[in-house]
């Protein structure tokens, strides 16, 4: 396909994406809203192909050997050298998607729509979306297969935490990054490059410090680092236990604060970020303010993400965020939105 190839997916399929992003992930919901063409297809189709990968890692339902071996499939329908038909892989994971379908499930079902509507992108962002959505199927393949005889993830410190972060949110940062950043200043997309580990780490380790009881009993999965639960007398399999809840929540505050460790290279990050092909600064600024006011929650309140398992910034609190975009705000506000909103609810 060359570069110049219009981009043409049928109504219908891209729709449907559209749609399928709304059902799956509020935040890139929020993102695929502020974004504008052609930016919003190609962050659309690169997020639902990573959502195939991720929905299939955390189905606690499949058994590892099997998990790791729909991932390397699903990798050679991505790989344009090989000659892997959607069909054998529908068949393989056909058996697999549950009867009464979740959202994510929807999404795994269609993969021959979304895959179809990736293929007729024009060339240049199609080769910029491949690789990073590859080597986040390769990173989850290994970690299932890593962890296979445990039936689930036991991630063992916080280096290793990390590795994974990077496989499930730093290569969605590199396929943003690689489109946003065309056209720019080679010392912009720099900047950019170098910063956007940081800006995934934070999103990613975030979610984890506040899902840990979702993690554990949906997903059979345990990211806080087990010599971090070791110091605090917690076994892993004991993570959502009552009497354990002052240990794990000793914890998650310990996660959260590596997660504020990487808040000012983030916001460097969207200090520098183009707009441009449709990107808009607010389809970034928002996730990563509301990543500001969750870590905000879980400071105050790190025992609700095992006694309630809910620990989110309110419904109220991300209207008053999306209020604040609706006219469209320069960078220099960034800087006073993240103090606010770490100090308290933004509504109040």
């Amino acid at each position: 396909m060359t570069t110049g190839q219009p981009e043409s997916p049928t109504d219908a399929d891209l729709e449907w994406c559209y749609d399928a992003v709304h059902g799956v992930s509020r935040t890139f919901s929020i993102t695929i809203d502020r974004l504008e063409e052609p930016m919003a297809r190609h962050i659309c189709l690169g997020y639902l192909l990573c959502r195939i990968a991720d929905t299939i890692e955390d189905a606690g339902h499949i058994p590892p050997e099997t998990q790791t071996e729909l991932l390397a499939t699903f990798d050679r329908l991505l790989d344009p050298d090989e000659s892997e038909s959607v069909g054998a892989f529908m068949d393989d994971v056909e058996p697999w998607i549950p009867e009464d379908r979740t959202d994510d499930w929807e999404v795994v079902a269609e993969t021959p729509r979304v895959l179809r509507t990736f293929e007729s992108l024009k060339e240049e962002p199609r080769e910029i979306m491949r690789e990073p959505v590859r080597e986040l199927v390769d990173g989850m393949a290994m970690f299932t297969d890593r962890y296979a005889t445990e039936g689930g993830l036991r991630l063992q410190t916080i280096e290793e935490l990390e590795e994974y972060c990077w496989y499930a949110a730093g290569t969605v940062g590199t396929l943003i990054t690689g489109l946003v950043a065309r056209g720019t200043s080679n010392e912009r997309a720099a900047e950019m490059r170098e910063n956007a580990r940081s800006f995934a780490l934070l999103l990613q380790l975030v979610n984890i410090a506040k899902d840990v009881e979702d993690d554990y009993h949906e997903e059979n999965n345990v990211y806080l680092p087990a010599e971090w639960l070791a110091a605090e007398d917690v076994d892993v399999e004991a993570v959502t236990d009552e009497a354990h809840h002052g240990g794990v929540t000793n914890v998650i505050q310990r996660v959260t604060g590596r997660a504020e460790g990487y808040l000012d290279d983030a916001q460097r990050y969207l200090e520098v970020v183009p707009e441009h092909h449709g990107n808009r600064l607010s389809a970034w600024a928002i996730p990563y303010l509301l990543a500001v006011g969750t870590l905000r929650e879980l400071r105050e309140r790190p025992e609700d993400v095992v006694r309630e398992g809910d620990v989110k910034v309110s419904r109220a609190e991300v209207f008053a965020l999306l209020q604040q975009f609706e006219d469209g705000v320069s960078r220099s506000r960034l800087d006073e939105l993240r103090r606010k909103m770490a100090e308290q609810p933004l509504h109040q």
